[in-house]
């Protein structure tokens, strides 16, 4: 499983894979229970890939930050995501000492968390240790192209073929 391909879909809870592109959308499937969802194009979906933190200096890629936390923590479960506000964000500045504390809130943090959490279970925190790709240039219509090639083609129908006239 690749983890640019690694979504979260605003309204449902959790991680999800991308899978194939249907007409009004794709199927996901759920990283903590396997299940699959379709999800509508109209859906505000983000790839994990994709999303930043603010620091005071400029973003880091929330990739960057699950490779900090795998580091910390030997591969392990980071801390809870319900843990108190004021633990979680000392746990997270221990991580990203010059996050920016004016455009980065404790909900933010929760998700990363949480979302380092769920993947720690799929065993997919592997990838993120060693050097983290930076500067990895992702665009979501590649996804889908890609994704689009690797169904199956479908059968075309059989025709009969036309009688030839006969000529008078």
């Amino acid at each position: 499983m690749s983890v640019e391909k690694v979504l979260a879909i605003s309204g449902k809870p959790g991680l999800y894979e991308l899978k194939i592109q249907t007409r009004s959308g794709f199927i996901a499937e759920s990283l903590v229970d396997g299940k699959k969802l379709t999800v509508g194009l109209r859906s505000n979906v983000s790839l994990l890939s994709e999303i930043s933190i603010y620091t005071q200096t400029g973003e880091i890629k929330l990739f960057e930050i699950f490779g900090r936390i795998a580091n910390k923590e030997s591969n392990g479960p980071a801390i809870s995501h319900k843990a108190s506000d004021a633990e979680l964000v000392a746990y997270f500045a221990g991580i990203v000492p010059d996050y920016d504390a004016d455009r980065v809130y404790v909900s933010d943090i929760k998700k990363v968390f949480s979302w380092y959490n769920m993947m720690q279970k799929a065993n997919m925190v592997a990838v993120f240790n060693g050097p983290v790709q930076t500067s990895t240039v992702f665009d979501e219509a590649e996804v889908i192209e890609e994704v689009a090639t690797e169904e199956k083609p479908k059968a075309k129908k059989a025709t009969k073929p036309k009688a030839k006239k006969e000529e008078e």
